[in-house]
């Protein structure tokens, strides 16, 4: 998919001189990083699923109580 952008020329300017430095083309960078904001977007939502199905179990613990000691228990 080809995508169209408006940005300041300067700015254009200093992200293909950042891109160079990185050894990328500014089209290879810019691909790399939405490719990275769409994995984000993907940890994070299935985070947030992980999350409502504990909230929503009701803590099934099964009578496990926390005790300080045995975490701290170094033998």
């Amino acid at each position: 998919m080809n995508i169209t952008l408006s940005v300041d020329e300067r700015v254009a300017e200093a992200a293909r001189d950042a891109a160079r430095k990185m050894g990328k083309s500014l089209n290879q960078a810019v691909r790399d990083y939405l490719e990275q904001l769409a994995g984000q977007e993907r940890i994070e939502s299935e985070w947030n699923a992980w999350e409502q199905r504990c909230l929503k179990s009701g803590g099934r613990l099964q009578g496990w109580k926390f005790d300080r000691d045995a975490v701290h228990d170094r033998g």
